[in-house]
């Protein structure tokens, strides 16, 4: 198998966002979980997306994991390879967006690397270096507060600079309003001076249009899913590739029971929560019992095997920002987050043991861990729910075919668990 496009996600919900939107632009895409193993058969794609689980990470891990994705990836053909990032940009000043990239440009030899986390379809922009989301700089936004690597700074040349060891540029966006010769032209002469990382302004999809074809030229580049929008609509242009992807397939039936499992405590997944609680049974664990013991993941799981013959069912783990602080001031930050990852992750688990076929898991660590759990090792990918949340169906599943649906937390609609379950029927 030759791809034409090759993707290192450092989270699983944003590998399902990035072949999500590669496919809608006309790349067949399957989306592994972590590098396959040999046994693996893998359909005839155009692109492939690795995703991992290396944004929270120590540093030295992710670059690791990231640089043996590489190597898989172009062993295979990917002449292009894009780490994708979150479009919020979460990190700390240790990593790890600046040290992964700059191990994927050491590997590919060098040069300047085009970074944007731009993606104007989910209202983040980038102008003069500066993430926004919607109106707002994202350090004054709600997604300031991500539980793990809140964001405090909408600098991205700032923020980039603290975590790598090269110089970071800007290619602003009168140089890409100018059309790719100009961008390209800025992205050299950065690279003469030795720039090994360059941020860049995007605040339309023409903007993105240009950055994929420049970036293509180039081996590596790190962005959100707008970055893959222009990668993809770049190839299809160069006729390397039909541009016919199809979906459709993607949702025959798989029989089985529904489920719902949330470990997100983003705004949007408690509103959906609440929405989804007037059609459909939802059970709230306690964050303070998840803590102690085992005994709340048991009455969960007993709870929902009780009800899932007569309809979908939902667990939650999602609390209030209040909440979530306070467990971490008491519990610590790691350890908080590990307790509802690994409870919601058993919980999903045990209930695809129980005869669940079509899962959706809200927030992007539970997706996680749950997909690891169930050691799902690729998904083909079908038609999008809500935009950056497509219909997944499992490749290689010991269990069978299931469809599954891994949101990241803040997507979707008020709606979005309820129409999730009616596209996978």
């Amino acid at each position: 198998m030759a791809i034409s496009l090759g993707s290192i996600a450092d989270d699983y919900t944003g590998a399902s966002d990035l072949a999500n939107t590669l496919t809608k632009n006309g790349l067949r895409t399957v989306q592994t979980v972590g590098i396959p193993d040999p046994s693996l058969t893998l359909p005839d794609v155009d692109a492939v997306v690795v995703s991992l689980k290396i944004r929270s990470v120590p540093a030295s891990e992710a670059v690791k994991a990231a640089t043996e994705a590489d190597r898989w990836l172009r062993q295979r053909g990917a002449g292009h390879v894009l780490y994708k990032i979150c479009s919020t940009f979460d990190s700390t000043d240790a990593g790890n967006i600046g040290p992964v990239t700059e191990a994927l440009r050491d590997a590919a030899g060098g040069g300047s690397v085009l970074v944007t986390p731009a993606f104007p379809e989910t209202a983040r922009t980038v102008y003069l270096g500066h993430l926004f989301v919607g109106d707002q700089p994202l350090n004054e936004s709600p997604l300031k507060d991500h539980p793990l690597n809140p964001m405090h700074d909408a600098n991205l040349v700032r923020v980039l600079t603290r975590q790598s060891r090269g110089a970071v540029g800007l290619i602003d966006l009168a140089a890409i309003a100018a059309g790719p010769a100009a961008a390209r032209a800025r992205l050299d002469a950065l690279r003469t001076t030795g720039v090994t990382m360059a941020v860049a302004d995007a605040i339309f999809e023409t903007d993105l249009e240009t950055l994929g074809e420049i970036a293509l030229e180039t081996p590596v580049s790190t962005g959100a899913s707008g970055l893959g929008l222009g990668l993809a609509r770049a190839l299809v242009r160069s006729g390397r590739i039909s541009g016919r992807a199809t979906a459709e397939d993607v949702i025959r039936p798989v029989g089985g029971f529904s489920a719902i499992v949330a470990g997100s405590c983003s705004k949007a997944t408690l509103r959906q929560l609440e929405v989804a609680e007037r059609s459909m049974p939802v059970l709230r664990l306690d964050p303070e019992r998840l803590m102690s013991g085992p005994d709340e993941i048991a009455a969960a799981i007993s709870w929902a095997v009780d009800r899932i013959s007569a309809g979908p069912v939902i667990v939650a783990a999602s609390g209030t920002p209040e909440t979530v602080s306070r467990l971490q001031s008491q519990y610590g930050r790691e350890a908080s987050g590990h307790a509802i990852e690994t409870a919601t992750s058993i919980i999903a688990a045990e209930l695809v043991e129980r005869g669940v076929r079509r899962l959706v898991v809200a927030g992007g660590e539970t997706s996680g861990a749950a997909v690891d759990r169930l050691a799902i090792p690729a998904f083909l990918i079908g038609p999008e729910i809500a935009p950056g949340v497509p219909v997944l169906r499992t490749v290689g599943n010991r269990q069978g075919d299931m469809l599954l649906a891994l949101k990241s937390g803040n997507f979707g609609g008020d709606d979005f668990f309820a129409a999730a379950l009616a596209m996978m029927h």
